[in-house]
C-alpha cells in the first residue's frame, strides 16, 4: 500500500491545534489529531450542501452565494456546476492556508475553480461577512468545523448560536436559504433554527454517493 505523506501543516486561528495536509498517491486528507477533517475521496455530503440549497433558490435572478469554508472545494465546485453565468460566489476561509494548498498541492482536485471569473476568495470569517450587510445573500452555506458542535475553532460555535443565527437571517434576501452541513444530527441546533424563525428541513446524506458515513444537513429558509 502506498504510504501517507504530509506536504504541510498549519496552526488553527487560536493557535493550539495543528492542521495537516497528507497525500497519498491521487488522494488528499486533512487531519486534525487523529480525526480526518476530509478526504478527496468522500465529497458527497459536501455536493449535496451546494446542490440542495442552489434547487431552492433556482428561480432567484443573478444569484449572490456566500460560502462560509473552502476545504477541499467540493461545495464550491458543485455550486459552480448548479449555477448560471450570472452568479456571483464569495468563499470565506478563516485558515491562510487552506487557501494556499488548493492553489498548491491540490491544484488538480480544485480543477481551476478558484480562477472562475464568478468565485471570489476572502480569508476571513465568514461571521464578519454575514454580519457586514443585511439582505445581501441568496444563500449561505456553511461547512464550518464540525458543524454545530466545533472541534476546530471554538470561535465557530458563535455562527450557530442563537445570535449568528438571527444575523445570519437578517443577511439573507426574503426566501433565501441558509445551509448548514453537519457531522450528525443535533436537535438543540434545529430548534435554534426555527427559534430564529427559519422554515427548516433536515436532509441525511451519505459521505460517498449511498456509502460512507451519514451526514446531516439542514435547509433553512428565510420566510420574511
Amino acid at each position: 500500500m502506498i504510504p501517507w505523506v504530509q506536504l504541510d501543516s498549519a496552526k488553527t486561528p487560536d493557535g493550539s491545534q495543528e492542521l495537516r495536509l497528507k497525500r497519498r498517491g491521487s488522494e488528499f486528507s486533512i487531519m486534525l489529531g487523529t480525526n480526518e477533517l476530509m478526504n478527496s475521496r468522500l465529497s458527497g455530503s459536501e455536493e449535496a450542501l451546494a446542490k440542495l440549497s442552489c434547487q431552492r433558490i433556482a428561480g432567484h435572478l443573478q444569484p449572490r452565494i456566500l460560502i462560509g469554508g473552502l476545504g477541499m472545494g467540493f461545495t464550491l465546485r458543485a455550486a459552480l456546476t448548479e449555477l448560471g453565468n450570472n452568479a456571483q460566489i464569495v468563499v470565506a476561509e478563516l485558515v491562510p492556508a487552506v487557501v494556499a494548498w488548493a492553489r498548491g498541492p491540490m491544484t488538480e482536485i480544485f480543477a481551476g475553480s478558484l480562477d472562475d471569473p464568478r468565485v471570489s476568495i476572502r480569508e476571513m470569517d465568514v461571521g464578519r461577512l454575514i454580519r457586514s450587510a443585511p439582505s445581501a445573500w441568496d444563500a449561505i452555506l456553511l461547512d464550518v468545523d464540525n458543524g454545530p458542535e466545533g472541534i476546530v475553532h471554538k470561535g465557530n460555535d458563535a455562527l450557530y448560536s442563537a445570535a449568528g443565527l438571527g444575523a445570519a437571517r437578517t443577511a439573507l434576501k426574503p426566501g433565501g436559504v441558509l445551509a448548514v452541513w453537519s457531522q450528525g444530527p443535533d436537535a438543540g441546533f434545529a430548534r435554534r433554527l426555527k427559534q430564529a424563525g427559519f422554515a427548516v428541513e433536515e436532509v441525511n446524506t451519505r459521505a460517498n454517493g449511498k456509502r460512507g458515513a451519514r451526514h446531516v444537513i439542514w435547509i433553512a429558509t428565510n420566510r420574511q
